[in-house]
Order: structure tokens, then sequence, then C-alpha cells
């Protein structure tokens, strides 16, 4: 069972998503109310699997508190909020978050993006722009989204591809919609179509 540390100084947001990644999406989460208190659970308590920090709770003085957090954890650590525009989205991802999601997020969105992060990739919603994290390609392709490009263009089923790769096949299909979208493909086909033009593969 993955485990999360969720911290988030507003209480009603806290259990609610608490709520729904336990009896839901079976996580094991432990809370937080403060960036003080995360560190404290997370020296006490862990290792996680995942960390979320609200961008402004207590402690957090903007990304100061992200790094802080992924000094001591060791661990994938992502960036909520209810309010941050784009720019502190991609800011977020300069300084080493493994995402950054609006509290806007409906809760199946919410799973696919821990899912996606906890599978080693980095988060952004697409209405924040393509701006990949450091390691990507220029054409803004993770190297998994890469491996995967290249499952689709052997005409291999995205289950064959999961195997291959030891991944979920959910996240195969997330990783074909996203390099798909980055891609400007119209499906799968279109998008090794438009990679081997690009000299991706």
């Amino acid at each position: 069972m993955k485990r999360i540390l969720l911290a988030d100084d507003h209480a009603l947001v806290l259990e609610t998503i608490a709520y729904f990644l336990t009896r839901q999406a079976g996580f094991q989460v432990e809370k937080a109310g403060s960036l003080t208190e995360a560190l404290q659970v997370n020296a006490e308590k862990g290792p996680f699997h995942l960390i979320l920090l609200d961008y402004t709770m207590p402690g957090m003085d903007a990304l100061a508190g992200l790094t802080r957090m992924r000094a001591q954890s060791g661990c994938p650590v992502a960036i909520l909020s209810g309010t941050a525009p784009p720019d502190i989205a991609r800011r977020a991802l300069r300084a080493g978050a493994a995402g950054f999601l609006p509290k806007t997020l409906d809760p199946d969105q919410l799973v696919s993006a821990i899912n996606q992060m906890l599978a080693g990739e980095t988060y952004l919603p697409q209405h924040f722009g393509n701006e990949a994290p450091a390691g990507a390609t220029a054409t803004h392709l993770t190297q998994r989204e890469q491996m995967v490009l290249r499952g689709v263009a052997d005409g291999k089923l995205n289950r064959e591809i999961a195997r291959e790769l030891d991944i979920q096949e959910v996240t195969v299909k997330l990783h074909v919609k996203t390099l798909s979208r980055k891609l400007g493909a119209r499906n799968r086909t279109h998008a090794a179509m438009l990679a081997r033009d690009r000299g991706l593969l």
C-alpha cells in the first residue's frame, strides 16, 4: 500500500482529501497542518512514497518549504494550491516539485495525478502550459513518455507496454494521452508519426 503524507492548514480540505485518498483510492494517509508538523510526521512515521504540501500553509515561506521537505524526505514532494497562478506552478517544478495540484481537481483527476507522480513522472495541469521539468527533451517529453512512445511506435498494446515497463496499464494510457497532447497528435498512431518526423524515435 502506498503511503502519502498530506499537509494543509485548512482542516476541511485536509480531512476531505485524506478521506477520499484513504477510502476511495486505497492509499495510507498521514496528515499534518503545517510544514513544521509535516517535517515532524515525516521524521517519525516516514518514509513515505509521496508528500503533498499546501503552498500557503504556515512554515512554507513560498517554495523554501518544498526545498526543506525534499532535503529531509528523499521521496517525491508535490505542491497543493487553491489560488497560485501558473507561473508559481512552473517555479515549483523548477525547484524540484514532483507536481503541482490545484485543489479544484476532481477526485479522479487527483488520483490520476498522484499515480503519475508515484510512477516517477511530473504532474502539471494541462491548462498551466507545457513547460517540462529538468531532464525532459527539447520537445518536452519525459524519459518515461519516450519509452511509452517507442512502444506505441512498435505497434504494441497498452498492456504490453505496461508489462515491459513494469507499470500499470492505466499509467500507460495516461502517458499516451499526455504525450499526444504535447506532440499535438490526434491519436496514438498520429503521435508515432509525428515523433518519427521530429527525430524522436
